[in-house]
């Protein structure tokens, strides 16, 4: 078991797509790795917001780009399929959930709690996609549905708040 940890934790530290997919570390967390990876997605996502709409997306695109092929890399590497310290999704699913809400802590904190259930509960047809979807996109895919089911809730919310 020891090994085991030195081998995942050599794979995560040990390269830039490591420490990229391991969320900077994060995703070595013992606790609620995904929770830990989103959560440093946080400050990330403050800076992306600050960005001109056209950068926003682009970098949104580029970063969902580079996890297909890095997740995709390091869980070869691994020899196993979405490993629970691949964060990378999750701070990419979180980028996104923050996409249309404004800079506010309650809309943030809201996207996140949403974002998370969803991942962590999986409803359909994100739990299949999870399965069925392999590779470096079937690692990112689960988390953009999960970002979807997010935003409409998000989006709902916001037109309850303004009526």
């Amino acid at each position: 078991m020891e090994a085991d940890r030195a081998v995942l934790k050599k794979t995560a530290l040990g390269s830039p797509a490591g420490w990229l997919v391991f969320g900077f570390g994060s995703g070595l967390s013992p606790w609620a790795p995904g929770t830990m990876g989103t959560l440093v997605a946080v400050p990330v996502a403050l800076f992306l917001k600050s960005l001109d709409p056209v950068w926003f997306w682009s970098i949104l695109v580029l970063v969902f780009c580079l996890g297909t092929v890095l997740c995709g890399r390091i869980s070869d590497k691994l020899g196993m399929h979405d490993h629970g310290g691949i964060v990378w999704d999750e701070m990419v699913g979180y980028w996104l959930a923050t996409a249309l809400v404004p800079v506010r802590w309650q809309w943030l904190l809201a996207a996140f709690v949403l974002f998370r259930l969803f991942d962590i509960f999986k409803p359909w047809p994100i739990r299949q996609l999870d399965k069925k979807v392999s590779g470096g996109f079937g690692i990112m895919i689960d988390d953009v549905v999960a970002t979807l089911y997010t935003l409409i809730l998000l989006a709902v919310a916001a037109e309850w708040a303004a009526i």
